[in-house]
């Protein structure tokens, strides 16, 4: 049996890689690189490959296989095999890298004091050293195109709100617990807003959708009311 990740069943027509089970950058990683193995050599009966934290759930189109009494052994060798393939020192494409620019503070980030009381900083460094990690998208999920971002540095972990608040809007930063992430539209949330971006993180009319995808690299820019860089 591999030890380095289990492949287990999910329903009737899909399977679950599972690489670990906390949320750390480097399981993270080899999640996205299969990922991206899976995808150079997709067959036209995976529907969906979705990356998660350190699970990869891969979707299969019935109506290709179910006529084939032994598809499920046959999908399985397929995927261990790839999968092997990536443990192996297989590479992956290099990560797209974002820098968004966010106002932090004031009306656009209600809660960067109280993050700052929290970690005992004073809020220009609760931004500096928000504004110094290089993020890496783990996943998407909770709304379309909102980002869960793995690498917030240590002395900003923060609780949750106890209580969500009914509307938080578009663009906002948010910390909850030991990720950052953005809202991709207006609503109620319950992480601690620390800033606002006006970037678009989900748009209909954009192809893709999603500003970010799973795997890709989030930097943070800090900007004054007028969007001018801060010194």
């Amino acid at each position: 049996m591999n030890t380095r990740f289990a492949l287990e069943p999910l329903g009737e027509d899909a399977f679950l890689l599972r690489f670990g089970t906390g949320i750390d950058a480097a399981t993270n990683a080899r999640v996205h690189a299969c990922a991206g193995v899976l995808e150079q050599h997709r067959p036209s009966w995976l529907i969906e490959i979705v990356p998660a934290f350190a699970t990869l759930a891969v979707q299969v189109d019935l109506s290709q296989l179910a006529h084939d009494e032994t598809w499920r052994e046959r999908v399985q060798a397929w995927l261990l095999a790839h999968a092997e393939g990536e443990l192996s020192g297989a590479t992956s494409a290099p990560a797209t890298v974002h820098t968004l620019p966010v106002r932090y503070g004031g009306e656009f980030g209600p809660d960067l004091d109280a993050v700052a009381r929290h970690a005992g900083l004073g809020p220009e460094e609760v931004i500096r050293r928000h504004c110094a990690a290089r993020y890496q998208v783990g996943m998407l999920g909770f709304a379309a195109g909102f980002p869960y971002l793995i690498g917030l540095h240590e002395s900003l972990i923060t609780p949750r709100h106890a209580t969500p608040r009914t509307e938080v809007m578009a663009g906002s930063v948010g910390i909850g617990g030991e990720q950052t992430g953005i809202y991709p539209r207006t609503g109620p949330g319950g992480w601690q807003i620390i800033g606002r971006t006006d970037a678009r993180l989900f748009d209909v009319q954009r192809e893709p959708p999603a500003l970010l995808a799973a795997g890709d690299v989030v930097v943070f820019r800090a900007v004054d009311e007028y969007g001018k860089p801060l010194a």
